[in-house]
């Protein structure tokens, strides 16, 4: 099984205004184990980086002069993710971007989810914990993972982020300390709050205490050890 994380970070917000795509980030995972292996470029959009963008992923115009068009670079991006399974955080944002520019390609050029299935994992998130924040920093906080060098997004970084974040996410209980009360307050569960107790007018147990001839045979045994071994630690001093 095949999959590739995958993050873009661009211009702007919205492609019908024509913002375009300025980093792409992905890392391979193979049967749920990363690879090593990474695709990342840098695209030069033919447009202004709006400033609120640039305050998010602090990427430049200078920056991006001398980069390659996306034209350039389409060939070999594609031929990575050919045929994975895509792990994209708020996909239909990504796939938005990518197919905005693959329709700037010359000729036919089919939409990326013909020849991906998607895994979306914002929905996932969503699904697990509804109702509270799923952005990446937050599933970050939530499952533990470092982000401690995330002071601007990134998109190979935050690709890789991801992945941990998704293998945590889908891989069963990450938490073993049960009495960790931020793990039910993050969403997980919190097996401790969860015992139930059984009702208290239940009849006490029964004790059953040795007779004599078993308290003089269990001493025996302990003399037998003590003459033996030259001890015996649980015989009474």
């Amino acid at each position: 099984m095949r999959q590739i994380v995958l993050d873009t970070e661009t211009t702007g917000l919205e492609t019908s205004q024509d913002h375009r795509i300025i980093e792409i980030g992905c890392v391979e995972m193979v049967n749920r184990k990363l690879t090593g292996r990474h695709y990342h470029q840098y695209i030069n959009p033919q447009r202004k980086v709006d400033e609120g963008a640039m305050e998010v992923h602090g990427i430049t115009d200078q920056f991006l002069e001398d980069k390659p068009l996306f034209d350039a670079i389409a060939p070999d991006f594609f031929e990575f993710v050919a045929g994975a399974d895509l792990i994209i955080h708020n996909a239909p944002f990504d796939l938005g971007f990518i197919n905005h520019e693959t329709a700037k390609l010359p000729g036919k050029t089919a939409a990326i989810e013909k020849g991906c299935r998607i895994i979306d994992t914002l929905a996932l998130a969503r699904q697990k914990h509804p109702g509270q924040k799923n952005n990446l920093d937050a599933l970050c906080k939530r499952y533990g993972v470092d982000n401690s060098q995330r002071d601007l997004h990134g998109a190979l970084l935050d690709a890789e982020i991801l992945a941990d974040v998704y293998l945590l996410m889908t891989g069963g209980q990450v938490n073993l300390n049960i009495n960790d009360q931020s793990a039910s307050d993050s969403g997980e569960i919190n097996q401790a709050s969860n015992i139930r107790r059984l009702p208290g007018s239940r009849p006490p147990l029964r004790v059953i205490t040795a007779n004599d001839h078993e308290v003089a045979r269990h001493q025996a045994k302990l003399e037998s050890i003590a003459a033996t071994s030259g001890t015996c630690v649980w015989q009474a001093e």
